[in-house]
């Protein structure tokens, strides 16, 4: 990556206790927000960055610079749990809402307004390996260039409509984008398949959304794991139950929740919540 760990401070063995209510290896990008709070942590504790939390603040962010080292850091832990990331997860782990866009082999990060969307998360339970994947998108790729370099460009494509569909809705918070976002949604999901990431419990998954009227696609690197379903502001409460009834009958486990987060923060002991005071005098 090109940074050198300089270590201002020596740093002492130490036990990193880690829990999280989210599923791992589901395409949730968990590894990378591992990797983005560790970096943070070791960072701070040997002094190559400043401990920005003041006196009296609940939590606290650091400098865009400091901010740039820890998602060099988190990239190179990715890579080592992953093989060949494309940088996309950690970066937004570290500054939360943005867009990544890759040029040749860079990343840069644009800052995008993007609205908070409402969607289902479902866990199809099936386990996959995100470097096997990879691995296999690569190899189709060597094997058919023609074919599968037209359907990356699409899905690039793709990637671009939906960020101008999201900041002209954070402009503009209408409903009439929702039947966008859910066209692109479906698209995208085909080409998933085509480009070999997809997995039948992931078909399954959009055809009972399907049944009730919504719009699902794979996340993460596909090959089971997640899959997320965009909610309408003004979708029946009926309809979600419904479907969340559905998936679970077919063995997924399914929660509502939202997008949207504002990456890597320096927590005060007193903004924990009680039981992660509790599991941290536990350990």
């Amino acid at each position: 990556c090109g940074v050198t760990f300089l270590c201002f401070r020596d740093v002492p063995s130490v036990d990193i206790l880690v829990w999280s209510e989210l599923p791992t290896g589901a395409g949730l990008g968990s590894s990378a927000a591992y990797s983005v709070c560790l970096a943070a942590a070791l960072l701070t504790a040997c002094g190559a960055i400043s401990c920005p939390l003041k006196e009296g603040e609940s939590t606290a962010r650091w400098t865009e610079e400091e901010l740039t080292l820890i998602n060099s850091w988190a990239f190179q832990g990715e890579r080592v749990i992953h093989g060949n990331p494309s940088g996309v997860d950690n970066a937004v782990g570290t500054w939360g809402t943005c867009t990544v866009k890759e040029r040749g082999k860079e990343m840069s990060l644009v800052a995008s307004r993007v609205p908070t969307l409402r969607i289902l998360l479902t866990n199809t339970k099936v386990p996959r390996s995100t470097k096997v994947l990879v691995a296999g998108v690569k190899e189709k790729i060597q094997k058919f260039p023609a074919i599968m370099n037209p359907v990356l460009d699409s899905i690039d494509a793709i990637s671009q409509e939906c960020q101008s569909v999201l900041e002209a809705m954070s402009a503009n918070p209408s409903l009439e984008y929702y039947p966008v976002l859910e066209e692109l949604f479906d698209i995208n999901q085909h080409h998933l398949n085509v480009i070999g990431v997809g997995h039948p419990s992931l078909d399954r998954l959009c055809r009972v959304t399907a049944s009730h009227g919504l719009h699902s696609k794979l996340t993460g690197a596909g090959g089971g794991g997640c899959g997320i379903t965009l909610l309408r502001p003004d979708t029946s409460p009926l309809a979600v139950e419904a479907a969340k009834r559905d998936l679970c009958a077919c063995g997924f486990e399914c929660w509502e929740t939202n997008i949207g987060a504002p990456g890597v923060t320096l927590h005060s002991s007193s903004s924990l919540n009680a039981e992660v005071l509790h599991a941290l005098s536990e350990s």
